[in-house]
């Protein structure tokens, strides 16, 4: 227990219980004896007042309805996922009765197959449930250490070799926009109207949403809203065809992998199209530079994930 002086000039008295903190406030500061009587009595009428029904999975779904016309249908489709995915115990558990030991328990079991990335997610997603149920408990989670992240980057004779054998295809047009830094929900989500000239607007993007269908919504970020400039025979090409992509966007990966078999190259994905971007453009200008084009919320973001 301690107390501490507020910048109010009140005061807290502060005590931490089977995971649990309580806290006072009052005008003068208060002798310790009584600060320490006056929480056990708020702790004691606390653990006798009715415990909540409510389980974790139950929780999980009031507050998915509550963000489903704030968060990307992207990031609402993981969330309806996470519980199906979790340790079967842990969502059947009343909301009440999670406390520090069974959240380091989850976390634990989770991290066994899965990457210090995707642990991360799932207890972001616990804190943001018991943060809004539950909001008087202090998480503090030892989670797994980041792996540090070696991206690998495609060489310009593979990339070209891979544009050489897409071409006449409805494959090629995604594949050349994705070496231009644009993501994937960003180039199927692009309509005639977006381009104007040599220079495309990129103003959307598609995503699926819990029910696994592809619907249009705004943007990664703020930042990803950009224009960028393109080989004008390129835009001339989407122009005359009338569209830039038609097909699901799951078919220019499996098409794509398919052409890297055929060719005997190492298979990278569409997005790795994004590094060879931006380790290209950083050789010939600056990071904010790159930054901008390629639409990230921050340098730190982009040397983060790219290591650049």
């Amino acid at each position: 227990m301690y107390i501490e002086q507020l910048k109010s000039g009140s005061y807290r008295a502060t005590l931490t219980k089977d995971g649990k903190r309580y806290r006072i406030t009052y005008d003068t500061k208060p002798t310790r004896r009584q600060a320490e009587a006056d929480l056990y009595e708020m702790i004691s009428k606390k653990d006798d007042a009715p415990k909540s029904k409510l389980t974790f999975a139950e929780a999980s779904e009031k507050y998915i309805d509550m963000k489903r016309n704030i968060l990307s249908p992207s990031t609402i489709r993981d969330y309806s996922k996470y519980c199906q995915r979790m340790p079967a115990w842990f969502p059947s558990l009343p909301i009440d009765d999670i406390s520090q030991i069974e959240i380091n328990k989850v976390v634990n079991e989770i991290s066994a197959d899965k990457s210090p990335k995707t642990v991360r997610n799932y207890h972001g997603f616990i804190s943001a449930i018991l943060g809004t149920f539950r909001p008087q408990l202090k998480i503090c989670t030892t989670l797994p250490q980041k792996r540090k992240n070696e991206p690998y980057i495609p060489s310009d004779e593979d990339v070209k070799r891979l544009l050489s054998a897409l071409e006449g295809t409805e494959f090629y047009i995604p594949v050349v926009l994705a070496c231009y830094g644009m993501r994937r929900g960003e180039i199927c989500a692009l309509t005639l109207e977006d381009i104007e000239g040599d220079v495309v607007h990129i103003n959307k993007a598609i995503a699926q949403n819990e029910h696994n269908e592809y619907v249009i919504k705004s943007t990664k970020t703020t930042e990803s809203e950009r224009d960028i400039m393109i080989p004008m025979e390129i835009a001339d090409m989407i122009r005359q065809q009338g569209y830039v992509y038609k097909g699901y966007p799951n078919s220019i990966i499996c098409k794509i992998t398919k052409v890297q078999d055929s060719l005997g190259i190492p298979h990278f994905s569409l997005h790795k199209l994004r590094h060879y971007f931006a380790s290209k453009m950083l050789t010939i200008t600056d990071t904010k530079t790159v930054q901008a084009l390629g639409g990230w919320k921050t340098d730190n973001v982009m040397k983060a994930v790219y290591d650049l």
